[in-house]
């Protein structure tokens, strides 16, 4: 009680006081609202899409083409090797057989010759002496040979390529590099080029620095005992050595011997060679405009793969998806524009097909030029690369594909080997990125088969393709040259 009389009476002294701070006039909020701490946003312009548009999207929906497509291919050809084989050429006549039954005009493959054509052989691995056991690997390509009877030497570990860089020139005479590093899926697939690098250069590397052969941890995101395949390259006087993939199961079991202390040797037997020159070719499809002033737009993927799958994923559902897109486009009605339909040769061992095709066409005005290669999951993001006066073109296309889930990205478009000759000549680009997350599961492995393809999402591929198309191929607005990218 005490306690709080006394409180009492000092408050009432302390408001009796005279306030030695002089009188405040009331703020008044803002005639806009209350003060807020963001930033003011502006208010987007509205944006009219050709109802057309969404009602082609939606039809892909309810249609199987892309999914016959790469089922036919897969099983009726199967694997079709990169680097001019007799199975690519079965698949060039087999795809100018199914794109002329599907209506479209001016198909034809474009031949061009391939220069030093590199050929896998024999490829076996084991580990010797008190853990023998096998191992699954395959050649990456342009790998040099192994002796007929096979290599065995001591194996010497590197975590990374970075750790590979850094030995002493000479430390890896008479034996074989191992480089481990691991992979982490990513939505959009950037993990790739930073893991990718010990494939990429890591037998450059190795090579320069004495090793007999190498073998690397695969470029994958899984844990089976596949083997990824791909291609690697030596700088021009440095002789190639032998360099394998370990399937990613295969490396971490190696790794761990390793780190058991005791020396650990393998033996290799690889066997590739080259086989000098032979012809291979792109084949081409056309849906033709109205308006041959307006500039062709580019879609495609490429027809080769690796032959350990049968190339259903990379990139079969590539060429299905944008052929039945354009087929979808092509049976609504004439386009302004048209759009060429180019199911490319021998990416896998540097895009070449995409290269011969620039060369053949350096006299055509490109409007656009896109590519699917990057597997059959959802896309979920669209990127653009116009000129000042087709900007709102990619507005349309952000507004359009919504619907879908798709986001719109703030990256310069024009992704993907077989398009990059076309796209360093400024024409614009435009990419429908898909989701990555189980790509490098299965990426160049003998598990890349028809059964890693979602047919949902397949279709969900089809639909933004289609509603690309629709809206690019029948712009109003001069699709012009932009600058070029690196």
């Amino acid at each position: 009680m005490i306690r709080i009389l006394l409180a009492t009476t000092a408050l009432v002294a302390l408001v009796a006081l005279p306030s030695p701070m002089p009188a405040q006039t009331p703020v008044a909020n803002p005639p806009a609202g209350p003060t807020t701490g963001t930033r003011p946003r502006p208010t987007p312009l509205p944006v009219v899409v050709d109802p057309k548009v969404a009602a082609l999207r939606d039809k892909a929906f309810g249609d199987d083409t892309a999914y016959d497509l790469v089922e036919a291919l897969t099983t009726e050809i199967g694997p079709r090797p990169t680097g001019g084989s007799a199975r690519q050429a079965a698949a060039r006549e087999w795809s100018v057989a199914r794109l002329k039954a599907m209506g479209f005009r001016n198909v034809r493959i474009e031949p061009y010759t391939l220069q030093n054509v590199w050929e896998r052989g024999a490829e076996t691995a084991e580990i010797v002496g008190p853990y023998a056991q096998p191992l699954r690997l395959t050649a990456l390509g342009n790998s040099g040979a192994t002796p007929a009877a096979g290599l065995t030497a001591p194996v010497v570990y590197f975590a990374s390529l970075n750790d590979l860089l850094l030995a002493p020139e000479g430390s890896l005479r008479g034996k074989i590099a191992f480089v481990s590093n691991s992979m982490e899926p990513t939505q959009d697939g950037s993990s790739y080029g930073s893991a990718g690098s010990a494939r990429f250069v890591g037998p450059n590397v190795a090579a320069k620095k004495g090793a007999a052969a190498i073998v690397i941890r695969s470029i994958g995101t899984d844990h089976g005992r596949g083997p990824h395949a791909g291609g690697t390259n030596f700088d021009a006087g440095v002789a190639p050595i032998p360099a394998a993939a370990l399937s990613v199961a295969d490396a971490e079991n190696l790794e761990r011997l390793v780190k058991r202390g005791r020396p650990v040797s393998l033996k290799l037997v690889l066997t590739p060679r080259f086989v000098g020159a032979r012809q291979s070719g792109n084949v081409i499809a056309e849906v033709p405009g109205t308006d041959k002033d307006a500039g062709i737009v580019l879609i495609g993927g490429h027809l080769d793969s690796w032959e350990l799958g049968t190339g259903a994923i990379d990139d079969g559902a590539g060429i299905a998806i944008t052929a039945a897109a354009a087929k979808l486009v092509m049976d609504a009605g004439r386009p302004r524009r048209t759009i060429r339909v180019v199911w490319f040769g021998d990416e896998e061992i540097g895009g070449l097909g995409g290269e011969a095709y620039a060369k053949a066409h350096a006299g055509e005005r490109h409007a656009t030029a896109s590519e699917s290669d990057f597997g059959a999951d959802r896309v979920w993001r669209v990127e653009t690369n116009f000129a000042a006066p087709a900007k709102a073109i990619g507005d349309r296309l952000a507004v359009a594909l919504q619907p879908l889930g798709i986001v719109r990205g703030t990256g310069t478009a024009g992704d993907g080997t077989d398009i990059a000759p076309v796209v360093r000549t400024g024409v614009a680009g435009v990419d429908l990125n898909q989701s990555g997350l189980r790509y490098f599961d299965y990426h160049h492995t003998p598990e890349d088969t028809l059964d890693r393809i979602d047919p949902e999402q397949l279709k969900q591929n089809v639909a933004a393709w289609t509603a690309m198309l629709q809206i690019v191929a029948n712009a109003p607005e001069e699709i012009g040259s932009v600058p070029s990218r690196p």
